[in-house]
């Protein structure tokens, strides 16, 4: 379901009256790129595009716990009113501010928008619909500090914190969506507009290298392999040669080294978890890109590098738009036909593992010198001796142990707070239209234990057990999901009992799993159908 919080064209004429006209630039700009921008600079910057071009639109797409509304920019020529204006044009999708102490993302977005909007008869403006939301971690850019990411270079005078009002990570809330704000970015962008492809943009925390800009894809390998290899091959390597040769800005592709000491090792890119955004948008056959600005090049290097990365994604985009369109239409038809009919070869992967790509990296690094740190643990800088290393890139994730996948999953609790994640994922729930005994398989668990430490506020859940097939009886009324469904991927993601970031995992089967009194557990209680049983069922 959308759910649009505020008329936010009320609080822009607010804003904008309160602050009067601007004068183009960025609070990066405007301070030599000293300062970054707060939430309020953000509304006046936006308040003034909207005053001056009719071809951007201001919707609001969540409320932070603390207040703020979380504004995104419509961004094309003509303007569509809603997903059924956009017509033959592509939808990208440009996220900034998930983590409010990495902050180039939202200068970069704003100083985009109001180049795009500059020339509204550009290629671009007529055939791509941008997306934009500049500052998504509203609440924690207001606690802009001198002392947060203190190893960062710069701006000089600050940035905001990690987390969000909730204290919560948004990066680690894409499966289990317990804060409005990637609760809002998937109801109101991924469900209602639907964008082909989608930019997530961050700040770097790892390995030294001269490179300022990186990037990476989706990774996650119950995601279409077909999508992936098409960043991988294709989309990925065509925007790193515009980058570096249209807009010479150096670039590679996202990752650390394994070993700090030893860079023979490889270049490992980011974990491939569905609960990290970029790798989500994989499950629902999006492309996505994870854009990560590296924190030792100055601000400005910084800003400029990203503004000229997503210039290129959206070139990119709007040259290959049909091909994009078509392959993941493909992915769609794909994902619906197994869910219509699995067979046995089809798959879930519940463990999986990287491994090099094809192509090996080659990264403009220095040599890393040792200190003495706290604890007897070693520290690590950067020497001046540069070192260019050519090493695997470990970012393809395969599975190293895979369940057959489903026909349908049936939930024999009516759980509130279950169903309404299902349908803020945009997974489609149906009933069973009368009384059934079916074949089913329902999973015995063997061990259940929570995690020693919290993790987000959880003591997440990893579970050992196994598959027991049975017949069971199922009254009229039952919710049950059916994969074959565009999400269908997702469902499985959510559902399987032993999926990584599923919702077991996060607690939300808990007071399903145990007895009150005396030990042993009770049966998970959603039942697996394998095979297509031609179900008579009812939308909820």
């Amino acid at each position: 379901m959308r759910r649009c919080i505020l008329i936010f064209t009320i609080f822009i004429a607010a804003i904008y009256l309160a602050y009067g006209q601007a004068d183009g630039l960025t609070v990066a700009e405007e301070t030599d790129y000293s300062s970054t921008s707060t939430y309020s600079d953000v509304i006046k910057f936006i308040a003034n595009l909207q005053e001056q071009s009719p071809f951007v639109k201001i919707d609001t797409i969540a409320q932070s716990i603390e207040g703020r509304i979380v504004p995104m920019m419509i961004i094309a020529n003509p303007l569509p009113e809603n997903p059924k204006q956009v017509g033959d044009r592509i939808v990208v999708y440009i996220q900034a501010n998930i983590h409010a102490g990495e902050v180039e993302g939202k200068e970069a977005s704003l100083m985009l928008a109001r180049d795009l909007l500059k020339n509204p008869s550009s290629e671009i403006m007529k055939n791509v619909v941008t997306l934009i939301v500049p500052i998504l971690n509203t609440d924690g850019n207001e606690k802009i500090s001198t002392n947060n990411r203190r190893n960062q270079v710069g701006p000089v005078n600050g940035v905001g914190v990690r987390y969000n009002g909730q204290n919560l990570d948004l990066n680690r809330d894409a499966m289990k969506l317990e804060t409005p704000e990637i609760t809002g970015v998937v109801e109101n962008i991924l469900n209602y507009w639907d964008p082909a492809v989608t930019v997530d943009c961050h700040t770097t925390n790892g390995s030294f290298h001269e490179e300022p800009i990186t990037f990476t894809w989706m990774q996650n390998p119950n995601g279409d392999r077909n999508l992936i290899n098409f960043m991988r091959d294709d989309m990925m390597p065509a925007v790193q040669r515009t980058l570096r040769d249209d807009y010479d800005v150096e670039n590679i592709f996202y990752g650390v080294f394994i070993d700090r000491m030893n860079y023979d090792k490889g270049w490992v890119s980011y974990a491939s978890e569905p609960r990290y955004f970029v790798n989500y948008i994989g499950l629902r056959n999006r492309l996505a890109i994870l854009n990560e600005n590296y924190v030792y090049a100055d601000f400005k290097t910084r800003v400029n590098g990203c503004y000229y990365f997503l210039k290129s994604v959206l070139e990119y985009s709007l040259e290959h738009k049909n091909a994009i369109k078509e392959l993941l239409a493909s992915a769609d038809k794909i994902t619906i036909s197994r869910g219509a009919s699995p067979s046995i070869t089809d798959s879930f992967a519940i463990e999986y593992k990287g491994k090099p790509t094809p192509e090996l990296i080659t990264i403009k690094s220095f040599e890393t010198d040792t200190i003495p740190g706290v604890k007897g643990y070693w520290r690590y800088k950067a020497s001046d001796r540069k070192r260019t290393v050519t090493v695997p890139y470990i970012a393809d994730y395969y599975p190293t142990k895979s369940i057959k996948f489903p026909y349908a999953y049936i939930l024999s609790v009516s759980d509130p707070e279950i169903i309404s994640v299902l349908n803020s994922h945009g997974i489609k729930i149906h009933q069973l239209g009368k009384n059934y005994k079916l074949i089913v398989e329902r999973f015995e668990i063997d061990e259940l234990k929570g995690s020693s430490r919290l993790n987000q506020g959880h003591y997440t859940d990893k579970i050992k057990g196994k598959f027991i097939q049975e017949e069971k009886e199922f009254s009229k009324g039952t919710n049950v999901i059916l994969t074959n469904q565009k999400l269908g991927s997702l469902c499985a993601a959510l559902l399987e009992p032993q999926a990584v970031d599923g919702l077991l995992y996060w607690n939300f089967f808990d007071r399903y799993l145990t007895p009150q009194w005396g030990s042993g557990y009770y049966p998970y209680p959603v039942y697996r159908i394998l095979d297509n049983m031609e179900l008579n069922v009812m939308k909820k």
